[in-house]
């Protein structure tokens, strides 16, 4: 069954004529693709939801939405600032600013203040202590996207420059004592956070193919090879973009550019890896084989295999991300995973189409032939043929030392794995968007001045609802003791229903740190406890907390419980597959384990190097679980590659010993390049200017070059050593009847 399916790849996609044909429908597909449907830049949607309806926060914003529809609203946050304070002038032109907004509101505009309509001294008690500062809260309506938040934040810069004459949202707020305003608060870092995203994505697209190329230049010094793996991964690109472009047109998924950013990294790092696998065994072939197409057909019996059980697997559990229920984490699934299926599919039919055009010109200047060939070429050109280099050498090294010290090699780096890995114990996770700016985005540099000349609080208010039932309370005296609340407006009645009372709850702290969240069930105990005392039944059902802190805490709450699903199932999966691939539960056991040691290994270290190398306090709540899908499906790759290259070795009569030796040996070169570069792509996310993806990238990055260097050469087959003939169990490998001199060539 194997050979068959084989064969028909070689015939069907590296023969004489069907090789030029596979080529052409690559390119005709990706032509029409390109042509006919959109690019997935083109249906971005960055302000789709995170949370779903059944959550307490989303259920505040539709009671909020109903009951008091002039206070709900996305809020952006213009903060006023000038040093010495705000001049009468300055006032005098804000105030004509909220006049002309009142008259001629912004496309999407709900609310602003109306100033304009208090005298100046009405105006001066809304001003910092040190009368520097001035916040102007302009509210957007609810569901406005992103693209549109914006355009009206843009629309009042310019109306801002028109009426004042200068552009105060260009002044710097430190050097001088002109006027200087800042856009903040929820609208605010919706708009950066897509501006970064969107600067980002050239940026990341330009750097990870020139280090791929680089990398490939220098590990195999061949120009036409380097080019092969980006020629093939930019038509996997080609093809996977107005596909999911398409689809996300229909509504039938939500693409963000978050994951279109990591989708790139993932497409030219596992991508490439998987094109290295199949040229890295058809260059070793092309030195024993003077018929290219025979040592091409062998090269694709030897690797097409587990290339497509590693495409399978992180398919697999990329897939397991659907189970999430929180948007962002489910909105990767079908990206990441259509992906990685179209790259698996070229790998297996572009590649060898293109291995078959080019032969052994792929590998130009140094092209491998066969000792026969090297001796004729010498012959013909009157010269004494080339003493053969030595080759494989760290790979022969690294396969004797497992198989004759394996305990010491175990022990070793299962020590040095877990000691790691003890360092994850120690991390610590935000929810807080804002903290992965940097420090000179406008909508930091606003919160900065908020949380220096007002409560913090003032940023994202908590909006507090309770149904009163036409009862006496004490909410108000509940809310206003808590140790954290800053201010606590009167309450304001519903304006459907009237015993419907909200409170604004400003916090005497930032209201995105994980000790403002851990605030939010405490609000809402404390006022059920005074709806109670009050007797009204089920006071639990009559609570709501919205507002940006509780949206964290949602956000918080649903990490964790698809944290708590996904990491099992993903487990779960690759073990599956590699059961039913390897026949062997025991095989099965240790390299799911060895894999997952890895990732926790990876986690310590990355947050060692970010908080006691670089001061990082926390790191985003999604970078763990994002870290695991990757490194553990990623991983298993490797793994994947070296036990199929030693389940080879014994199944052609090898001695049990030699047969990992043999097969450390031959992986060992493709996959520490392979390793490499994937590490490198993960890398590249280390220079963006987004703290999420520089941890993320970080973390991964490290996670992928522990498997390369300590898990696949030395953990793996250690164990594998160890347990002899029982890492079959309950398999049992047949042994075939291979002769000498093919056992050496294989």
């Amino acid at each position: 069954m194997r050979s068959t399916w084989l064969d028909w790849i070689v015939k069907v996609v590296a023969g004489p004529k069907s090789k030029w044909i596979t080529l052409l429908v690559w390119i005709a597909l990706t032509a029409c693709l390109t042509m006919l449907l959109p690019a997935v830049g083109d249906e971005e949607n960055n302000g789709a939801a995170n949370l779903g309806a059944n959550r307490p926060s989303v259920q505040a914003q539709e009671l909020a939405a109903r009951e008091f529809p002039g206070q709900e609203g996305i809020p952006a946050l213009v903060v006023w600032h000038q040093e010495g304070g705000l001049s009468e002038q300055s006032l005098n032109n804000i105030r004509k600013l909220t006049e002309t907004l009142t008259t001629t509101p912004l496309p999407n505009q709900a609310f602003v203040p109306p100033y304009f309509q208090l005298p100046l001294p009405a105006l001066l008690s809304s001003l910092s202590e040190d009368q520097s500062t001035l916040v102007m809260p302009v509210l957007f309506h609810n569901g406005t996207e992103e693209d549109w938040l914006q355009t009206n934040v843009e629309k009042l810069k310019q109306v801002t420059t028109t009426l004042f004459g200068s552009n105060p949202y260009d002044v710097k707020i430190k050097d001088t004592s002109m006027l200087s305003a800042r856009v903040t608060g929820p609208a605010g870092i919706a708009i950066d956070a897509a501006d970064l995203f969107k600067n980002a994505d050239v940026a990341l697209l330009l750097g990870t193919v020139l280090l791929v190329l680089v990398l490939l230049l220098l590990i195999y010094r061949s120009p036409v090879l380097a080019l092969i793996p980006l020629v093939a991964v930019g038509f996997a690109y080609g093809v996977v973009s107005p596909i999911l472009g398409f689809i996300a047109s229909r509504g039938w998924i939500t693409v963000d550019s978050q994951a279109i950013s990591i989708m790139t990294v993932l497409l030219f790092g596992a991508g490439t890896d998987y094109c290295l696998f199949l040229i890295a065994r058809y260059r070793k072939l092309l030195t024993e084989e003077s018929d290219r197409g025979v040592a091409l057909k062998r090269s694709i019996e030897d690797s097409a295999g587990a290339i497509a059980m590693s495409g399978i697997t992180v398919v697999l559990a990329l897939l397991a991300l659907l189970l999430a229920e929180y948007g962002s984490y489910h909105r990767f699934a079908i990206p990441f995973s259509l992906a990685i299926l179209i790259m698996g599919v070229a790998s297996l039919t572009l590649v060898p189409a293109l291995l078959a055009i080019l032969g052994r010109v792929s590998f130009f200047p140094f092209v491998p032939r066969t000792p026969k060939m090297i001796l004729e070429r010498a012959e013909r050109k009157g010269k004494k043929p080339p003493i053969a280099k030595p080759t494989e050498r760290y790979g022969r090294w690294n396969g004797d030392v497992v198989t004759r010290r394996p305990w010491t090699v175990a022990l070793l780096t299962f020590f040095l794995l877990a000691g790691l890995a003890v360092g994850s114990s120690g991390v610590k996770v935000t929810y807080d968007l804002l903290s992965s700016f940097p420090k000179d985005i406008p909508s930091r540099e606003g919160f900065t001045l908020l949380a220096d000349k007002f409560e913090p609080g003032s940023l994202a208010p908590i909006q507090v609802m309770v149904d009163t039932k036409g009862k006496t309370h004490h909410v108000s005296e509940a809310l206003s003791t808590l140790p954290f609340t800053g201010e606590l407006s009167q309450p304001v009645k519903g304006k459907v229903n009237g015993d419907i009372q909200a409170y604004e709850l400003k916090l005497k702290i930032n209201p995105y740190s994980n000790e403002a969240v851990n605030t939010i069930p405490i609000i809402r105990q404390a006022a059920i406890d005074a709806l109670t005392k009050a007797g009204i039944e089920s006071p639990e059902h009559k609570v709501w907390v919205g507002g940006q802190t509780s949206d964290q805490y949602d956000t918080r709450e649903v990490s964790k419980q698809d944290t708590l699903t996904i990491i099992p199932v993903v487990i779960g999966l690759i073990a599956l597959l590699l059961l039913a691939y390897l026949r062997s539960l025991v095989a099965m056991a240790y390299l799911v384990l060895t894999v997952v040691l890895s990732f926790f290994s990876a986690l310590g270290l990355g947050w060692l190097i970010l908080h006691y190398g670089f001061g990082v306090e926390s790191i985003s709540g999604a970078i763990p679980l994002y870290s695991f899908v990757f490194l553990v499906a990623l991983g298993e790759d490797y793994n994947i590659f070296m036990i199929s290259s030693i389940w080879k070795k014994v199944k052609e009569g090898l001695p049990f010993k030699d047969a990992v030796s043999q097969g450390v040996t031959r992986t060992g070169a493709v996959i520490t390049s392979a390793g490499i570069i994937l590490a490198g792509t993960f890398a590249v996310l280390t220079t963006l200017p987004i703290q999420v993806l520089v941890h993320f990238g970080l973390i991964t990055a490290i996670g992928v070059l522990l498997d390369t260097f300590l898990v696949r050469p030395f953990l793996v087959p250690a164990i594998t050593v160890l347990l002899g003939k029982h890492a079959f169990w309950p398999g049992k490998l047949e042994t075939q009847t291979v002769s000498g001199k093919q056992r050496q060539e294989s």
